[in-house]
């Protein structure tokens, strides 16, 4: 059997604010080859943040309260006070994954398994400690350009070591997706997943799905918390799971493309 598989996660946009660990420093972080452009990319953030404020607004998504919020996060960033990665963030996919609540062998490969793709940090581990801030991975910085372009190659030089000749579940988004060349050829085994609806059908006509794009995030969270229990990996380990929502593994629409085995979670007509 293949080493325990590795699970890449997208960060979350909620993060939980404080910390009582000391501010983010190189070296302090998972995968220090990284450094380097962590430093480019917080200048560069911390240059974007004294820019005026419809030029903020663009870039974090946010308008109002909400954006003199997150400047203000942003601008204290090499200050602040950190916490572990899977404390800080604070969305959808972790609360349904709930790292408070796994069994001690689950919570032991989260830690060591899992890693999660960071706009600011490029990827770091559940327990790094991270400062709050905002961020996306598809964003803009001045004298920087596309943030996801930036880390495409520290990203792929610094995991490739880690995925070689193991079974990988990439549970990215496309945004997060482009910013590094995914290895599959150096994998034992690389894996996403595809959760779908069946429509209802009459006698004779073909099953017709919808992908599920609207609480993708909440689906994954479960499934994620299912592999790092039961250290699924192959598509044929998640026959014995049923998600809360009632999506099953099905074989039969499961595919191979571009060497990547996507895997079909499906929620029969109701």
């Amino acid at each position: 059997m293949p080493e325990r598989p590795v699970i890449l996660l997208p960060p979350s946009e909620g993060k939980r604010p404080g910390g009582d660990g000391p501010a983010w420093s190189a070296g302090s972080c998972s995968f220090p080859i990284l450094d380097a452009a962590r430093k480019k990319v917080i200048t560069a953030l911390l240059a974007a943040m004294r820019a005026p404020e419809n030029d903020r607004a663009k870039l974090l998504s946010v308008k109002g309260s909400a954006l003199a919020a997150s400047t203000a996060t942003n601008r204290g960033v090499r200050r602040s006070p950190t916490t572990a990665a899977i404390d800080r963030y604070d969305g959808v996919l972790y609360d349904a994954l709930d790292a408070v609540s796994l069994p001690k062998r689950a919570r032991s490969r989260l830690d060591s398994d899992v890693v999660i793709f960071s706009g600011l940090f490029g990827a770091v581990m559940p327990g790094d400690p991270i400062p709050d801030y905002k961020l996306k991975m598809g964003g803009s910085l001045p004298g920087v350009g596309n943030v996801s372009l930036l880390w495409r190659a520290p990203l792929t030089k610094a995991l490739s070591p880690m995925l070689e000749g193991r079974v990988l579940w990439n549970l990215l988004p496309k945004e997060h997706d482009n910013a590094w060349a995914c290895p599959t050829e150096a994998t034992a085994r690389t894996m996403s997943v595809k959760f779908l609806d069946e429509a209802d059908r009459t006698k004779g006509q073909p099953r017709r799905f919808t992908t599920v794009n609207h609480w993708n995030k909440l689906l994954k969270g479960a499934l994620v918390r299912f592999i790092l229990e039961s250290g699924a990996d192959e598509p044929d380990a998640l026959a014995d799971f049923t998600h809360p929502e009632g999506y099953v593994y099905d074989s039969s629409l499961t595919e191979v493309i571009d060497g990547r085995i996507i895997v079909a979670m499906v929620r029969p007509p109701r």
